[in-house]
């Protein structure tokens, strides 16, 4: 189910995608209590543990998830859907439509919109490697002798996790589920339990209780905001997760289930350190009687593999949306699963994701290490998120409800900024690593943006006019042979540079000819009587249009399957059938029209990229392809 079907789901199929959402959307946020009261406590000159101090953190953390993810996500943001998918760049696509592509406007909002989305590999480095070694953390409460074998076991589940990727997480994903309920249950026993002990914990609810907190530690105050966002972490994904599950059922698992769960963990740790403040060493798995300790280790290594596998899920996603939106070059892109187009896998992305967390988790070592470099990215996407989603909602709302998204921009950005700075106070202590990362994938998608930008340009100077070349091809047709031609081309109105190549070096003609041009939409996913349109040009010339949404992957042999149905006069006989490609080597221009850098950097990504009959599953024994050099 995906929520740009329009169809509401029934009952019994809304509560199947509401614990589905459970398990993938907030494996993060949920996972989040294991290291964030502590982390506010201890990791910013260690605070007095006394009842003004822990009631004002609570009650930072309560609001911040309370108008953070409550408000600005669940209620106001899921509201800017491209036809009911989330997520940056599905954001970015439906802010630049109807906008001139090349008006400063449009490049501010791209800009954004990659930039937020390059933050997200940063966090998908980060998240795997905080969760994992903060839960097996939780062995050093049941005996300190076992302390040697946490970086051991967290990397063998880091490697275990990312090995398994290549099988597909459907089997799996059906235990997600399930196990997340039973972890969200098990955080508000434990919180409740604690709470009884201590009920006026529950003070912390109001807001006052943080205002006091940020009068009497100012600057302190201000620090803390940096750790109090590792409570949020996790809202991105609720929004990007959203076409898989739909706006209902997200909300659904937000309001019943996860929300009082949250709060109840953080109360009854809260309640904990008031009668206990020596518990700061690791509240969390101190809410536990000792009998229970083991089993809740071992549970919340599960819940924190699973909050894992939706961010690397997510980075797979992101990914498969750049290299459809022309932010990324071609990779190889598998399927793992014959019923869900969203469960995908690409290796590249996988490995390099391994590779970076296991040195992540060796050189920070601990959860507390980890926490100052985590948040940056995260609030560097929610900055993005919030200036694009705010466009797209003032744009579509009316004139009396345009002040009123004018006024929550204002909270929400005031909030996101608050975040953001304290964050860059992270800085030195690790918040550079997800920055650089968030650079580093930021280089590469403007690298390729402009260099294809450039590179079509190129290519058009000294264009034929399609039209008027089929008319003269016909009226004085070369040697013609049997079968049909293929030309791959990225323009609807001139020659492809294939077909003249053919034409200077081979001297003939196929008897059918058959220009073919594969769009990416704006939209998501486009609806197969929309997909495909076949124009004839001429007797024996086709030309042949098919448009794919952003979450699609495109493939040439459903395409001719397609024009089969719709032009019954082409037979597409796989050996009368040829393809024809064009194949760009990149040299530096004498008027150069980039960076001897970035010039360098296209070049290798373009040498680099998956090839086209791989990705566009042309069979490779019928392709023929014509080189030539582009100066750039």
């Amino acid at each position: 189910m995906s929520a740009h079907s329009s169809h509401a789901p029934s009952g019994a199929k809304l509560a199947r995608l509401t614990v589905g959402a459970i398990g993938v959307v907030y494996g993060d946020i949920g996972t989040s209590p294991l290291y964030t009261l502590k982390t506010c406590l201890t990791a910013h000159g260690n605070l007095p543990i006394n009842a003004a101090n822990i009631l004002g953190i609570l009650s930072l953390i309560f609001w911040a998830i309370m108008v953070v993810v409550s408000v600005k996500y669940v209620i106001v943001i899921m509201r800017a859907d491209n036809r009911g998918e989330g997520g940056i760049l599905a954001l970015m696509a439906l802010a630049l439509r109807d906008i001139e592509p090349r008006s400063r406007k449009a490049y501010i909002l791209m800009g954004l919109g990659i930039f937020g989305a390059s933050l997200f590999y940063g966090d998908g480095i980060i998240t795997p490697a905080i969760s994992v070694l903060s839960a097996f953390e939780g062995i050093s409460v049941i005996s300190h002798t076992l302390d040697p074998y946490i970086l051991p076991l967290t990397i063998a589940v880091i490697i275990g996790l990312f090995v398994i990727q290549s099988h597909g997480t459907a089997s799996v994903g059906k235990l997600f589920g399930p196990i997340m309920v039973f972890w969200f249950f098990v955080l508000a026993v434990m919180g409740i339990n604690s709470i009884i002990k201590a009920p006026e914990v529950l003070w912390a609810i109001n807001p006052m209780h943080a205002i006091d907190f940020m009068v009497a530690y100012p600057w302190r105050g201000f620090v803390v905001m940096g750790a109090v966002v590792l409570s949020v972490t996790g809202g991105e994904a609720l929004y990007a997760d959203m076409g898989h599950f739909g706006m209902k059922s997200i909300r659904i698992a937000w309001f019943s289930l996860v929300l009082p769960s949250l709060a109840l963990c953080y109360f009854g740790q809260g309640a904990l350190l008031l009668h206990n403040p020596a518990a700061i060493k690791n509240p969390f798995f101190l809410l536990a009687p000792q009998w229970a300790l083991a089993p809740l280790v071992v549970l919340a290594a599960a819940a924190t593999v699973i909050a894992s596998q939706a961010v690397i899920s997510g980075a797979f996603s992101m990914t498969n949306q750049a290299i459809q939106l022309g932010y990324c070059p071609r990779m190889d892109i598998d399927h793992t699963s014959d019923q869900e187009i969203g469960q995908i896998y690409v290796p590249q992305i996988n490995w390099f994701l391994l590779v970076a967390v296991i040195v992540l988790v060796l050189t920070f070592r601990t959860s507390d290490n980890l926490a100052a470099a985590y948040g940056l990215s995260v609030c560097g996407t929610m900055v993005m998120t919030t200036l694009l989603a705010f466009n797209v909602l003032a744009r579509t709302a009316s004139k009396q409800r345009r002040y009123l998204m004018r006024a929550l921009l204002v909270v929400f950005l005031g909030v996101d900024l608050l975040f953001l700075s304290s964050n860059m106070l992270k800085l030195p202590d690790g918040g550079w690593f997800p920055l650089v990362i968030g650079m580093i994938a930021f280089t590469f998608m403007t690298t390729w943006k402009r260099g294809r930008v450039l590179l079509g340009e190129r290519l058009r100077e000294g264009e034929l006019p399609l039209q008027g070349f089929v008319e003269s091809l016909e009226s004085s047709p070369p040697q013609r042979v049997e079968g049909t031609a293929i030309f791959m081309t990225t323009s609807m109105d001139s020659v492809p540079h294939a077909l003249l190549h053919n034409l200077k070096h081979n001297k003939v003609l196929h008897e059918s000819v058959v220009f073919l041009t594969i769009r990416t939409a704006d939209i998501p996913f486009v609806a197969r009587r929309e997909r495909v349109v076949v124009r004839k040009l001429g007797e024996s010339f086709y030309q042949v249009i098919s448009t794919y949404g952003f979450k699609e992957e495109p493939s040439v042999p459903s395409i001719l399957k397609q024009v089969e149905e719709l032009q019954p006069a082409l037979d597409f006989d796989p050996m009368q059938t040829s393809f024809f490609l064009s194949r760009e080597t990149i040299v530096e221009g004498k008027y150069p029209a980039m960076t001897w850098w970035r010039r360098r950097l296209f070049s290798l990504m373009t040498r680099n990229a998956t090839r086209a009959t791989n990705y566009f599953r042309i069979p490779p024994n019928r392709v023929v392809e014509m080189g030539m050099q582009v100066e750039l």
